[in-house]
């Protein structure tokens, strides 16, 4: 680790198979907390290469427990986090609604690394149990639309890094892996980047793939359409600014999307939304990140028609029963 620091704080690049063994290295414990610390921390004085995060990510997909649940073609809705915004749990709350409104829905989450509540929080919260049970993440997809993977469960690197994550309290090369890693790679996928340069990489690693994806990014900086401002969509199909009011949205402040000082507090804004209690600001974030969600799986739809899916969900109470039934089978 020694020579590949040096070489790293010389401003030089690792290529794809030096940075896949790196990290696999990592997994297997052949590196301290300290190495681990200061190897993270040269990503966040300089960008990521392509080559890079694609040894990354395979090497996380190599170590990966595998999960096939391809036959119910799930979407994951996912934010790379690292935004420093502490919103409430926007993403989590999108794939219930996308669940009651009867799409398919894999969420692959993690504890809060740089926000007081991540999916995982928000979901003990609930008394949700973890686990890697096929059979039981192939019921709650059959019975409630979604199913939950811990991702620490499933990636033994995942495990490993968590402390350091944790104690650096600031977004790592590890926000940007976390949505490429979903055990069952999903071939639908809605990425929220908390930049422009960040959203194109993306673009550029899914354009080789054959999921069918939108990358989000508000350009006041949030990991997720937050309707603050103007934010991009980026798909197959090109590049699209949008601004809240277009979409029939009333543009909202930062401090309606705050998230609280507590993973208590958190869970009480995720509940108010699913229960329909919540504030517009809130619930209207909510809708159009669930919207473009359901644009990426159902493209001949107009972003109109998608929006009115995804408020139908929450307002009819749908998105709150598929919540309920999720717990009471997952607890």
């Amino acid at each position: 680790m020694k020579q590949i620091l040096y070489r790293l704080f010389e401003h030089q690049y690792l290529n794809k198979e030096e940075a896949k063994g790196i990290l696999l290295n990592m997994a297997k414990g052949t590196y301290n907390e300290s190495q681990i610390a200061a190897f993270i921390t040269v990503y966040l004085m300089r960008s990521i290469s392509v080559d890079e995060l694609a040894g990354f990510r395979d090497a996380l997909l190599e170590l990966r427990l595998p999960v096939d649940l391809s036959e119910y073609n799930p979407i994951d809705i996912v934010g790379t986090g690292g935004d420093n915004k502490n919103t409430f749990n926007i993403s989590t709350a999108s794939c219930f609604t996308l669940a009651g409104a009867g799409y398919k829905v894999v969420k692959h989450g993690n504890y809060g690394a740089t926000s007081i509540s991540g999916a995982s929080n928000v979901m003990e919260q609930h008394g949700v149990k973890f686990t890697t049970d096929i059979n039981k993440l192939r019921r709650s997809l059959e019975e409630t639309n979604i199913a939950y993977l811990h991702a620490p469960l499933f990636n033994s690197a995942l495990k490993t890094v968590a402390p350091v994550r944790k104690s650096l309290a600031v977004r790592t090369f590890f926000n940007m892996l976390g949505p490429l890693v979903n055990p069952v790679l999903p071939k639908r996928q809605l990425l929220g980047v908390y930049n422009l340069k960040l959203a194109r990489l993306y673009f550029y690693m899914y354009q080789q793939t054959d999921v069918d994806f939108a990358v989000v990014h508000s350009l006041d900086g949030y990991d997720e359409i937050s309707l603050t401002g103007g934010f991009k969509v980026i798909n197959r199909s090109g590049e699209n600014l949008y601004t809240p009011e277009e979409l029939g949205f009333v543009r909202c402040h930062e401090t309606d999307l705050d998230g609280g000082s507590s993973v208590e507090e958190a869970a009480r804004i995720f509940d108010a939304v699913m229960c329909n209690e919540a504030t517009d600001a809130q619930k209207n974030c909510v809708i159009a990140n669930s919207a473009f969600a359901i644009q990426a799986m159902k493209n001949a739809l107009s972003i109109e028609e998608c929006i009115s899916i995804a408020r139908e969900s929450i307002e009819s109470g749908k998105a709150k029963k598929a919540l309920k039934k999720f717990v009471e089978l997952n607890s």
